[in-house]
């Protein structure tokens, strides 16, 4: 069993009371793994048909499931077509709660490395828009990477100070996830190089921290919008007190009852909140709770704003592409193409705005490894499919020039059991590999 500081074992036997003997024996269990579906490219009934995994449902999900550690998902070709998200089973849970809505705007305020970001991108269903943000500017390339594998075009991907969006964007977001910085107590049995973070910064580091966090978030809400505030540690400093400073600072607050699962005990004074402990579900600890601040407003429709590029060379690529775009524009920038959502950034530091289509080059334009993600197959008229026990997909994957008996010519989307992985550019029966090369097979 991991080594617990004596005072930690001390507040959870205070916390836990007659379970805590039950909570230590769950260290001994071993650790539960899971990934959800990305829904925006496959069905959950139609992921379940090609999966060779060993799958098990998540109880309170809709699309995520246990997996055996032995499959080994990373290692698949349909991981590399984005068709899912490796994600600890609990982490799952606030983004579950969010109930977004098509056409929503939201912010997923410390996103990184992006597996509610992800969550919200499928609820969104490729509808309004997601601002993905997180502070660490070396998180958040982390952050981009699974954002463009999940092959959205309505998300901003961004690395701010929440204190200066909130300075832009007040009243402005109709939900907002925050998944805090903590302490990581529910962690422990997952990662118990955490204890020494602990031993040395304990709760009250935090909880600033995260005040200044939810006080810049309730700003930016709009009036009647819902706001999940979770995290992976069981301090009531850090949970129940957090949520008792937001009621305390916004009067019009107002907690929303979360019933997923039976075994997630209730908050300490709050009832409305959750929270998991590992020796009362398959997977490690975590806090969540839904606020909805006042009553519910009506949603403005959204503007509709598309436009033409006048460049032959993306003319003529685009002529292979039977795709619709909406709520957008298009606009190059720095000779690179993007799709950008009709969202107003204004002074915000963006790692990727919108869909990164591709580069405008002399003579050529080239389509990027993201908007590869962003199609489906039969968006192109040019592909070239695999089977996913074929040994040419690992060596694309790779970065390999492949051989394949085809008259095509030119650019064509490789696919993998009808699911895209990226571009190759094909004559005479090879294929001369686009494969983005920091996305490659290692």
């Amino acid at each position: 069993m991991t080594n617990l500081p004596e005072n930690y074992q001390k507040k959870m036997k205070d916390l836990l009371q007659d379970q805590y003997g039950n909570y230590l024996q769950s260290f001994s269990n071993p650790v539960a793994y899971g990934l959800r579906i990305n829904t925006t490219k496959i069905s959950v009934e139609d992921f379940l048909k090609i999966s060779p995994f060993h799958l098990k449902p998540i109880p309170w999900t809709t699309n995520g499931f246990y997996y055996d550690e032995n499959d080994k998902p990373s290692k698949h070709p349909f991981y590399y077509a984005g068709l899912y998200y490796l994600q600890e089973p609990s982490a799952m849970i606030p983004a579950q709660v969010l109930p977004i809505e098509e056409g929503d705007l939201v912010l997923d305020a410390c996103a990184a490395p992006g597996g509610k970001s992800t969550e919200i991108l499928n609820k969104l269903n490729g509808s309004g828009c997601l601002i993905s943000n997180d502070i660490s500017a070396s998180r958040a390339q982390a952050l981009l990477h699974n954002i463009e594998k999940w092959g959205c075009q309505n998300v901003f991907v961004a690395s701010e100070d929440i204190s200066k969006l909130s300075s832009f964007y007040p009243d402005t977001f109709d939900k907002i996830l925050i998944d805090a910085p903590c302490s990581g107590e529910g962690m422990f049995h997952k990662d118990p190089s955490l204890i020494k973070s602990w031993i040395e910064r304990g709760n009250q580091y935090y909880v600033s921290i995260q005040k200044e966090i939810v006080k810049s978030a309730l700003s930016m809400l709009k009036e009647g919008g819902q706001m999940v505030y979770s995290t992976c540690t069981f301090s009531k400093e850090e949970n129940e007190d957090i949520i008792d400073y937001m009621l305390s600072i916004c009067p019009q607050l107002k907690l929303l009852s979360i019933d997923l699962y039976d075994s997630f005990e209730r908050g300490i004074q709050h009832p409305e909140c959750i929270r998991i402990y590992p020796h009362k579900v398959k997977g490690e600890g975590h806090f969540t709770t839904l606020l909805q601040k006042g009553e519910k407003q009506s949603k403005e429709k959204q503007i509709v704003s598309i436009n033409s590029i006048q460049n032959e060379w993306i003319q003529d690529f685009f002529s292979h592409v039977n795709k619709t775009f909406s709520n957008g524009t298009f606009e190059i920038r720095k000779e690179k193409l993007y799709f950008i959502p009709n969202f107003n950034t204004k002074r915000i530091r963006l790692l990727r705005s919108g869909l990164y289509i591709g580069d405008c080059k002399k003579n050529r334009f080239e389509p990027s490894q993201a908007f590869a993600m962003h199609l489906k197959k039969e968006e192109f008229d040019s592909t070239i499919d695999f089977s996913k026990e074929d040994e040419r997909v690992i060596r694309y994957l790779k970065g390999e020039t492949i051989q394949v008996s085809s008259k095509l010519k030119g650019w064509v989307l490789i696919c993998v059991e009808g699911y895209p992985l990226g571009f190759g550019k094909i004559d005479k029966g090879t294929i001369k590999n686009k494969y983005a090369q920091g996305w490659r097979w290692k």
